[in-house]
């Protein structure tokens, strides 16, 4: 009997460092393929990268940096896989362990896919630039994201049939409860069809600089349910697609030249020939000016203020830049005030001019005597 219990406890023993080692060595696999991946992402990967650099588009760059991160963790999925042969509680060709390990890989797949779609560093970038720039910018975010939608809708439904999930009852429940949804929704599909709208009409892209009665700013982005817009203080403004779809939008940045209009009120004491001077000079000035739009440039004495004899000056420039276009008009107004100054004229400005008559003034004169 001794014997017998020391021989049970001696294999339960070796039993014990049998499944110890075989757990060891699992953990081993999965740790040297963590290592292995470590490896090539510091090495293997920025010498791939390196080549792709060498290639005459950046296609393969970015299909490389979509990627990297996913095939990172392929190593890890790889790893368990190994691992499993040596580990004792869960058989490597398990029926739900290899649904699991083939679901990691739809996911992972997807995720490089879900990269490359990016709509500022994504795939879609370099095949616009291959086609000139044909697709509108305010486009790409809008491919981008409902190619997002459809992969990870497909994913989905991949990895639900592999679990044995019924999707067409999935499918089925939701054109079901569609009515509901529609009307829970009713905001959500308003943005959504104002977002459809904005990008069909195309009244603005992605950098142009738009006013409307919500916002002035530069847009930097829209998607199924709003666009961002950039004010010039730098606060960045979402405004839902619906509002923005009924709104009237000038778009500054499709000018095709900047008006500049205003009034040069002269004193009363300017006599008609320096009018006559100070308009064609200043004509003769705009139609010289390099940055001023031939075209349409008016100078004319306009008519006869409360204070003053207005001059109207109306002219575009050719930039519509503000920047620049403000730099044109300080330009210009020096160039006037040196015409002004050469001519002898002065600027006028409020003024109320008191006209005392005869009788008055003998009142006043007697009134004073009495003081």
């Amino acid at each position: 009997m001794v014997f017998d219990s020391f021989g049970i406890a001696f294999l339960g023993i070796r039993l014990d460092y049998e499944l110890l080692k075989d757990i060891g060595i699992s953990i081993g696999i999965l740790l040297l393929f963590i290592l292995f991946r470590n490896l090539f992402t510091k090495y293997v990967f920025q010498l791939i990268l390196k080549l792709a650099g060498k290639t005459p588009t950046d296609l393969f760059t970015k299909i490389c940096l979509g990627f990297e991160r996913p095939l990172g963790w392929a190593f890890i999925i790889l790893g368990l896989y190994v691992a499993m042969d040596y580990f004792p509680f869960i058989e490597q060709h398990n029926a739900l362990f290899l649904k699991f390990l083939r679901s990691m890989v739809i996911v992972l797949i997807t995720w490089g896919l879900f990269n490359l779609s990016s709509p500022t560093t994504g795939i879609l970038i370099s095949v616009n630039e291959k086609i000139n720039n044909k697709i509108d910018l305010i486009l790409l975010p809008f491919i981008s994201r409902t190619i997002r939608v459809i992969m990870i809708a497909i994913s989905i439904s991949i990895i639900g049939q592999e679990f044995d999930y019924d999707v067409n009852g999935l499918v089925a429940g939701l054109g079901l409860g569609g009515l509901a949804f529609a009307l829970a929704a009713k905001e959500a599909v308003g943005n959504l069809i104002g977002g459809i709208v904005i990008v069909t009409e195309k009244p603005f892209s992605i950098g142009d600089w738009i006013l409307t009665p919500s916002v002035e700013g530069t847009v930097e982005d829209i998607n199924f349910r709003s666009t961002k817009i950039r004010t010039f203080s730098q606060a960045l403004v979402t405004v839902p697609n619906s509002t923005l779809a009924n709104e009237p939008i000038t778009n500054w940045s499709r000018m095709g030249k900047r008006r500049i209009t205003f009034h040069l009120g002269l004193n009363y004491q300017t006599s008609k020939e320096q009018i006559e001077r100070v308009v064609k000079r200043i004509e003769q000035m705009l139609r010289i000016h390099e940055e001023i739009h031939p075209d349409t440039i008016m100078v004319a004495f306009d008519h006869y203020n409360d204070s003053s004899l207005d001059i109207l000056l109306y002219f575009f420039t050719n930039t519509t830049v503000w920047a620049e276009h403000v730099k044109i008009k300080h330009d210009i107004n020096l160039a006037i005030m040196g015409i002004l100054e050469e001519e002898g004229v002065e600027v006028a400005f409020p003024s109320r001019t008191i006209y005392v008559s005869p009788q008055s003034s003998e009142l006043f004169q007697t009134m004073g005597s009495f003081d």
